[in-house]
């Protein structure tokens, strides 16, 4: 059994930020499979979208997961996700699967993964004396 993190959120915290996780999940849910998703004009906003997106589920997740196993279970199940839906729009036929779309994807978790790393990190720092 893995150890718990020292710096780990307070059970309340951690049940918020997995709500919030699970509600980032169910827009890129949406935004995956609606045939028209929204716009922005902004150039590759598709593969932005799809960092900004997995990134932001995965910080959630991330914080509110109590050991790193967890975490790891989590970027897992999040990347296999990203590749479930790219699958699913191929089988509905107004969206096509894209590879770069699983790359984006991926680097989004890892960015997730990274940022809440930092924040549990700056979280467990000790005070600094002024």
């Amino acid at each position: 059994m893995a150890a718990p993190d020292l710096a780990a959120e307070t059970a309340l915290q951690r049940r918020a930020w997995l709500a919030a996780g699970a509600l980032v999940a169910a827009a890129i849910v949406w935004l995956s499979l609606t045939p028209s998703p929204p716009k922005t004009g902004v150039a590759h906003e598709d593969k932005f979208g799809h960092v900004l997106a997995y990134g932001a589920l995965m910080y959630c997740l991330s914080r509110g997961a109590g050991s790193s196993a967890a975490r790891f279970g989590f970027a897992a199940a999040s990347l296999a996700m990203g590749i479930g839906l790219e699958f699913a729009q191929d089988w509905l036929g107004y969206r096509h699967r894209e590879i770069a779309d699983i790359v984006a994807n991926a680097a989004g978790v890892a960015l997730g993964w990274a940022l809440a790393g930092l924040a549990r990190a700056r979280r467990s720092a000790p005070a600094r004396p002024r």
